[in-house]
């Protein structure tokens, strides 16, 4: 299972219940902290192209 994950305020511009996000900073650092905490490492970004299979 890939496991892959989009966030950004493209998706949802609230970070908590009544608390609008401040920037994309705050859904990217707190799914880089989930993603660790279950052991799993954050793709580089040459390998998230890999993935995606996007040209560089």
């Amino acid at each position: 299972l890939g496991g892959h994950i989009r966030v950004g305020m493209e998706d949802n511009v609230m970070y908590s219940k009544g608390k609008l996000a401040d920037s994309n900073v705050q859904f990217v650092d707190r799914a880089r902290r989930v993603i660790e905490e279950f052991g799993r490492e954050v793709a580089t970004p040459d390998e998230a192209r890999e993935i995606l299979s996007l040209k560089r």
